[in-house]
């Protein structure tokens, strides 16, 4: 039997998962207080701190061995999907943030930290910056910008695998459209086992979401910009201050619903636009899989266990193809997954 050590940081916790080779033992998720967070200069400065957080799980877990750690990966340069050892390289970019500051740059440092206790491999797998678009996806209508994939890979293609298994098709067989609905919304055309194109989770591209604006009408925006709005202002706006926040003061679903329940008008227009241009996200990548239509229609995320959403997307979108749910995270499984499979004779990448 192997046991895989899995590490997931986030903004404002961190995930420690162990599995016997695929079977869960624990899984456990560690709150991080904002006020504790906010002693610390950066994202690297918090490592101490996590994996002290994460040390005090495995004690009180009785956790004494692991053969292997897989953590979720970072902010790197353009990487296709699948599992890399960590090294030195892949270290130094993310602790200095080199393409970028995220609290998911520590799941690399942190995996390998716990790794050597062990005298055991660390790995990542199918980080935020998986890229394997079409080079069609990538031009703007201005070639001093082109589009990049940044989004929720590891819970993406984790949630298609699984559907795969229910449909009996491989994942290399299969054509689905995948969208992780969270505090960030990120959609992907999943071809043949490959994202063959993405709507961005951070470069303000696709639906509003519960915090962030998505796709604004680019005239109006510069004309903000012409009027004083400074562009840093702006961009905490697109990325923390808009969607569904800013139309009701709130990013909490749940409170969203019941407001709607409760038959507030102007929440049912906010949430019933947010499903709609959700939807329409949805089906702007259908040509990413043409000439096919899609096998399936794939729901997941933390947002994905609101049945009023859910619904609501079915409604505009199950016309094209079925639609199926995997709520909530399957990232941890992901993880204990891919390091199987290395583990086992599977391909292990060098970054």
């Amino acid at each position: 039997m192997t046991a895989i050590l899995t590490v997931n940081p986030g903004s404002t916790t961190t995930k420690v998962a162990l599995f016997d080779d695929e079977t869960l033992r624990f899984d456990r998720e560690v709150s991080h207080p904002r006020e504790e967070l906010d002693r610390f200069d950066s994202v690297a400065d918090q490592m101490p701190y996590r994996l002290g957080a994460i040390r005090e799980v495995l004690r009180e877990e009785n956790c004494t061995h692991w053969d292997a750690v897989c953590g979720r990966g970072g902010l790197l340069r353009p990487l296709t999907g699948g599992l890399y050892a960590v090294n030195d390289a892949m270290i130094s970019d993310m602790l200095m943030a080199r393409y970028g500051e995220h609290p998911c740059n520590l799941g690399a440092p942190l995996a390998r930290e716990l790794a050597e206790a062990m005298h055991a491999p660390a790995y990542i797998a199918d980080p935020v910056v998986t890229d394997e678009m079409d080079d069609r996806a990538r031009l703007t209508g201005l070639p001093s910008i082109r589009r990049r994939s940044v989004f929720h890979a590891l819970n993406q293609k984790g949630a298609a695998r699984r559907v795969c298994r229910e449909l009996g098709m491989e994942p290399a067989e299969a054509s689905l459209i995948v969208i992780h609905i969270g505090g960030g919304i990120s959609v992907g055309a999943h071809r043949r086992g490959r994202v063959a194109d993405v709507i961005n989770a951070l470069d303000g591209e696709g639906p509003f979401t519960p915090e962030r604006t998505g796709s604004l009408p680019i005239i109006p925006v510069l004309e903000m910009v012409k009027g004083g709005a400074a562009p840093d202002e702006l961009k905490q706006t697109v990325l923390r201050k808009g969607g569904i926040f800013a139309y009701l003061g709130t990013n909490d679903l749940r409170e969203v619903a019941r407001r709607v329940e409760s038959e507030d008008e102007q929440a049912a227009e906010v949430f019933e636009a947010f499903t709609y241009s959700m939807a329409k996200s949805v089906l702007s990548l259908l040509p990413a899989l043409a000439p096919l239509l899609p096998d399936a229609i794939v729901v997941t995320g933390g947002a994905s266990k609101s049945e009023m959403l859910v619904q609501s997307l079915r409604e505009l979108v199950e016309h094209v193809a079925p639609v199926f749910v995997i709520p909530g995270s399957v990232e941890m499984e992901s993880l204990a997954a891919a390091a199987f499979e290395g583990l086992h004779g599977g391909t292990i990448n060098e970054y």
